[in-house]
């Protein structure tokens, strides 16, 4: 549920092939807290199967200076694997029970100040 940002306008899905795509308002980026920047074109697609996401395109990660893309997903057990390309990094899949917000990532503030999820 949390590999995608809240702000998800639209999809469209093919049960056949798994081919989707997901429409966001506009880019989305954010940090995750002591971690990783990410970016979200307003257009992000792939192809879905069970545990999988491949041909991945619309989401990059900042690594040291260089932005790369997260091309695939792989549920291995209990982690999820981001792989872009010649490297890959695994995360617990419980760091995606929720969805992040643009600009905020997973730190996210009410209009109250209160904290409503961190991870």
């Amino acid at each position: 549920m949390g590999i995608l940002p809240k702000g998800v306008k639209d999809y469209k899905l093919n049960p056949k092939t798994g081919e989707f795509s997901a429409y966001l308002n506009s880019t989305c980026s954010f940090k995750l807290e002591n971690s990783y920047q990410l970016n979200y074109k307003p257009v992000i697609k792939g192809v879905i199967s069970k545990g999988r996401l491949r041909k991945l395109c619309g989401v990059s990660v900042k690594v040291v200076l260089l932005w790369l893309n997260i091309v695939e997903v792989n549920r291995k057990g209990k982690n999820l694997e981001f792989s872009v390309g010649l490297a890959s990094a695994n995360f617990p899949v419980e760091n995606f029970e929720e969805c992040p917000q643009c600009g905020r990532g997973l730190n996210c503030v009410d209009e109250d100040d209160n904290v409503v999820s961190s991870f």
